[in-house]
């Protein structure tokens, strides 16, 4: 696919992106649910509002990209890279981040419950404010506390620790 397509609100469900370029394309409300995105370089684009359930997207090149209000619920992001991606208000419950890197992200408001975490380093996200992780699966005590202080929910009630 070229660079910098532009294909806002486009039904791509259940397409095969799989090893694609879509670096810097606008692809804000589009309808990729079910799609193979596996290995996909999406880095800096616009996926703001797009339905990305139930997506194939392991070893994905996400960084800086704009997911705010993404629906990525399901979706296997297994050893993504999101490093500097918005997911301000993302939906991310029960998908499958391990192995992913979070460094930079903004994850304010982003649903995470349920989510699997294993081998991900949250304390380097750039903003946990207001996310839930409860029920989140892979996150060790040091990591839950520094949720707390990013005032994240974790479990069944919010945590501030030093507050």
């Amino acid at each position: 696919m070229t660079r910098r397509a532009d294909l806002p609100k486009t039904d791509l469900a259940h397409a095969n992106l799989s090893d694609d370029d879509f670096a810097g394309a606008n692809l804000a409300g589009a309808n990729l649910s079910g799609a193979n995105l596996r290995n996909i370089d999406l880095s800096d684009a616009d996926l703001s509002n797009a339905d990305l359930r139930h997506d194939d997207l392991r070893d994905a090149n996400l960084s800086h990209a704009r997911l705010a209000g993404a629906r990525l619920d399901c979706a296997d992001l297994e050893g993504a890279n999101l490093a500097g991606a918005d997911l301000r208000g993302a939906h991310l419950r029960a998908a499958d981040l391990r192995g992913s890197d979070l460094t930079g992200a903004d994850l304010g408001g982003a649903d995470l419950a349920h989510a699997r975490l294993d081998g991900v380093d949250v304390r380097r996200a750039g903003s946990l404010a207001g996310a839930n992780l409860r029920g989140a699966r892979g996150l060790s005590l040091e990591q839950r506390g520094a949720c707390g202080e990013k005032w994240a929910v974790v479990d069944d009630e919010p945590s501030h620790a030093g507050a």
